[in-house]
């Protein structure tokens, strides 16, 4: 009897196995993907936190290293201020200190216009016009638009202020028009030439003198005057901080 349920039993096992390997073998090879396939997620999220938090230390370490060399300009900046101020005490000149205020860009303007952006800007007086600054470089002014700071980026035709170009601080007037940046009513008898550095000149009281704001790539000749193509060195897409001159 025992003999015959073995018989039995072994039977039954192989015509199941004949039966039902396909599907045996799907439940199995499912199984396996499954449990793979969570595997491979808790390694690849283990190995994303790993890479994440070596990167952050990477990052941590540069920013460090950055913030000494900014620590150190800025320790040299006060040290020369000092001595300039020291000179312009000895003078009778009036000390040198400019300001700067660090604001936020809220939104642009104007659908479709990429050169005039809303500014949080707390202490806006309506009757200015501010020097706009972004990472140094000079990218605009600060104008009053129905009491609101707005600010008006190079390429827009507003956008407006005195400039000097290369070493002979040839005299001009920056303004956009909306494709591209000018310099404009520089004297026929002066020679710009594509390569040289253009500044604020600080004659007209929106920027001190000296802020770069890019290079000659273009010089046109007009009948009583030249006119220069400007490649800035900032071009702004999307802003978030930025820096206006509240006093010269």
């Amino acid at each position: 009897m025992n003999r015959l349920k073995l018989l039995f039993f072994l039977a039954l096992m192989i015509f199941v196995s004949a039966r039902y390997t396909s599907v045996g073998r799907g439940y199995v090879v499912g199984f396996n993907n499954f449990v793979l396939s969570g595997y491979l997620h808790a390694r690849n999220v283990v190995i994303h936190k790993i890479n994440e938090h070596f990167y952050q230390q990477k990052i941590i370490l540069k920013l460090r290293e950055e913030n000494k060399k900014l620590e150190k300009s800025a320790l040299l900046s006060i040290a020369f201020a000092g001595k300039l101020n020291d000179v312009l005490k000895d003078n009778n000149i009036s000390i040198y200190k400019p300001n700067v205020k660090r604001i936020q860009a809220i939104s642009y303007s104007k659908l479709n216009n990429y050169n005039k952006i809303w500014l949080d800007f707390k202490d806006f007086n309506k009757s200015r016009i501010y020097g706009l600054l972004y990472q140094g470089y000079g990218v605009g002014i600060v104008v009053d638009q129905d009491s609101h700071p707005e600010g008006l980026l190079l390429k827009d035709p507003n956008a407006i202020f005195s400039v000097y170009v290369g070493k002979d601080k040839i005299p001009g007037v920056l303004q956009g028009n909306t494709n591209d940046i000018l310099v404009k009513y520089i004297p026929q008898w002066m020679n710009p030439k594509i390569g040289d550095e253009v500044v604020t000149s600080g004659l007209d009281d929106i920027f001190f003198q000296g802020v770069r704001v890019g290079k000659i790539v273009k010089v046109i000749e007009e009948e009583s005057s030249k006119t220069a193509i400007v490649k800035p060195y900032i071009n702004l897409t999307v802003p978030s901080y930025l820096h206006v001159i509240t006093k010269k």
